[in-house]
């Protein structure tokens, strides 16, 4: 069985992405395991959580809720990877890569909330 979500490009980029972010923390030091790096895991698995869970619900505008958190777990990701990259855990490129990718999935985010009528913040 196929659900709606996993059809959805946003929740599909998403889901690349947090792959993406589990390949790259993986390299960061032992001492990271319960910190940073559990924390970007916990965050990014968030964005496509929040999209499946949401396209579950009954009225648009919990959905929306659902895509706003979605936001707010991929801000926080974009922050813990600027920190990975001032630390030196990851470098210039893989940054930019990893950047790009949460600046698309943001403008998507967007407009899948504002298709549902709810102005996006």
């Amino acid at each position: 069985m196929t659900y709606s979500y996993e059809k959805l490009d946003v929740y599909k980029l998403s889901m690349t992405f947090a792959y993406d972010v589990y390949q790259t923390v993986s390299s960061f030091p032992d001492y990271e395991k319960f910190g940073l790096s559990s924390q970007l895991r916990r965050a990014v698995i968030s964005v496509p959580s929040n999209i499946a869970e949401g396209s579950g619900r009954q009225h648009k505008k919990e959905y929306a809720q659902f895509l706003f958190l979605s936001k707010g777990s991929l801000r926080e990701v974009i922050t813990q990877l600027e920190l990975s990259k001032m630390l030196g855990y990851i470098d210039q490129e893989t940054h930019e890569k990893l950047r790009e990718t949460a600046d698309r999935l943001h403008r998507m985010l967007n407009r899948l909330i504002t298709s549902l009528k709810v102005a996006p913040d």
